[in-house]
């Protein structure tokens, strides 16, 4: 649940760039929008966390702790989706959020520190004080990760990457799939080209920096490499099955399903922007990406809006926002949340528990939506521009 908050942006904007560039609206307008809609989820969403464990009453004696956690992640993503860019605005949100907390339980804590019942008698017992030193070298590897995923967003470093990159048109697909209205405005024919982004992809980045990780943690360069090896073996039938959730959103965009439910769903009329959030929500439940719920119904979004007399900019926002509760029961999501934790073979009952929380938050951001269409309409960005 907590890691849906940053799916909008995704790692560097990349879902924001992919709805710009199906809908033909101004990136810094979007990526605006989407930094009014959803600050006020990531401001609740702790306190929404934290109630999932706990009782009301126990909720509450932490709320200075939530409260603080989520100012600093929304704050932060409203401020540098509104005013930096489109890049890295979750990444940011998070480290500030990671700092707030450090700085802000160093001279606060919840009385009592509540425990789960299996902490409680060992808590005391396994009670240490580390040393700054000790800390840093602990984080190191997200300090890594988090120095190495910025360095591939630098404009200068992403050029030279994409570069790299190789583009193969699909034989018997590209260019053989023909879209036409009401879902595009004028025909056009799909492309289906395969990206190996074999040094551009952000996951590049991240395996980079674990390989470092591992010696500045202890371990030899050859261990680090055996403790991938194993964990590769280990995730290989997740990884399979994520590439089949993948081609079957693939099958989903060709074949023209993901207009027929898009369509079914303009009829709404004045509810549109409730149903059109769920649109955002269904495709990236589909297709497990947010990137991939954009591209396939981003431009869905603005046809409609541009029919029922909405702003096309928030409807497309939404969409991308929408998506992120979707994030939560994606098959993907489910696989290496199980996979993470060890539970591989429980993704049935992770879904079921999360699927209520997915609605209802998908929900509660259809309602701004709607706010934002017919009572406060000021709000959305239009010709926005970046500092």
């Amino acid at each position: 649940m907590a890691n849906t908050a940053p799916v909008a942006w995704g790692g560097m904007g990349n879902p924001v760039r992919t709805l710009a560039a199906v809908t033909g609206l101004a990136e810094s307008d979007l990526s605006a929008t989407m930094g009014r809609i959803l600050p006020p989820i990531a401001c609740f969403l702790p306190f929404w966390l934290v109630k999932t464990q706990v009782s009301w009453r126990d909720t509450w004696r932490a709320w200075p702790g939530c409260l603080a956690a989520g100012l600093a992640f929304g704050g932060t993503q409203f401020f540098w989706s509104n005013y930096i860019d489109s890049s890295l605005v979750d990444i940011v949100s998070g480290m500030a959020a990671l700092l707030v907390c450090a700085v802000f339980f160093k001279f606060w804590k919840p009385q009592p520190v509540y425990r789960f019942p299996e902490e409680r008698d060992t808590a005391q017992a396994a009670k240490k004080q580390y040393s700054t030193a000790q800390i840093i070298h602990a984080w190191s590897p997200f300090i890594l990760i988090g120095l190495f995923v910025v360095l591939w967003g630098l404009p200068p470093v992403k050029k030279f990457l994409v570069s790299t990159s190789i583009k193969v048109p699909v034989p018997g697909l590209d260019h053989m799939v023909l879209r036409t209205a009401p879902v595009v405005p004028a025909d056009v024919l799909e492309t289906a080209v395969f990206g190996f982004d074999w040094l551009a992809a952000v996951g590049t980045a991240t395996f980079l920096a674990g390989l470092i990780a591992g010696p500045v943690l202890g371990l030899s360069l050859g261990r680090t490499l055996r403790v991938f090896g194993r964990t590769f073996l280990r995730m290989r039938f997740s990884l399979v099955a994520i590439m089949a959730m993948i081609c079957l959103a693939y099958v989903t965009r060709y074949c023209g399903m993901d207009a027929v439910m898009g369509l079914a769903m303009t009829h709404t009329g004045f509810f549109y922007p409730i149903f059109g959030t769920m649109i955002g929500w269904l495709g990236v439940a589909l297709s497990g990406t947010d990137a991939g719920s954009n591209a396939l119904f981003g431009n869905l979004q603005v046809i409609t809006a541009n029919k029922l007399g909405l702003s096309p900019v928030l409807m497309a926002a939404a969409n991308s926002t929408g998506g992120v509760m979707g994030k939560m029961i994606g098959a993907q999501s489910l696989i290496v949340a199980c996979v993470a934790a060890g539970i591989e073979g429980k993704e049935g009952d992770l879904f079921r528990a999360v699927f209520k929380h997915g609605i209802i938050l998908a929900l509660i951001i259809g309602l701004i939506v709607m706010m934002y269409a017919y009572v406060f309409p000021g709000l959305i960005a239009t010709n926005h521009s970046f500092w």
